[in-house]
């Protein structure tokens, strides 16, 4: 929708150059839309070949490839939360595409792993995925890559140092 076809409620500026806020030019909104347009796109692989979700293939990719983790630990590299984790690993574990073996030194805990079956399907998936990022990535120029690597590292890491301050109220300043 451009600024012209949008309709404005009465007494709203009608110059957009009036606007504070431009949602299509937010950071925050234009990469979630992005991030929200690839996993769409990406999911579609995974959603129709094996009829599962955005968690489920975290879990499946995560255990793919580091081997064993606590759902606690793939919730903290998945940033997924722990019941989000739990659900997808409890589907995963209906279809016996991951399995669980008790941890003696903390009974409240188990760690998670995939069965052969899971390990086929991260076997498949992997470098069907890889070759997607391969494909998104063409469209950036290859003496850019390095900087749009940085330039994400940078904005996750500060977006986590100011998740805390903003959710308490703070001046994320």
């Amino acid at each position: 929708m451009t600024n012209e076809s949008a309709q404005r409620a009465p007494g709203h500026p009608a110059n957009s150059d009036q606007v504070a806020l431009k949602l299509e030019e937010f950071l925050p909104y234009r990469l979630n839309i992005c991030a929200s347009l690839v996993s769409a796109a990406v999911s579609r692989i995974y959603a129709e070949r094996y009829k599962i979700g955005v968690p489920e293939w975290r879990v499946l990719v995560t255990l793919g490839q580091f081997g064993m983790m606590t759902a606690k630990a793939i919730g903290s590299h998945s940033h997924m939360h722990k019941t989000k984790v739990s659900r997808a690993v409890a589907m995963l574990e209906h279809r016996r595409l991951v399995t669980r073996r008790a941890n003696r030194a903390d009974m409240r805990e188990a760690f998670l792993s995939l069965t052969p079956a899971g390990r086929d399907i991260y076997g498949e998936l992997a470098p069907i995925a890889l070759d997607f990022a391969r494909q998104l990535l063409q469209t950036v120029d290859p003496t850019d890559r390095a900087a749009l690597d940085r330039a994400l590292k940078k904005l996750t890491e500060r977006a986590a140092q100011l998740a805390p301050d903003v959710a308490k109220g703070g001046d994320p300043r």
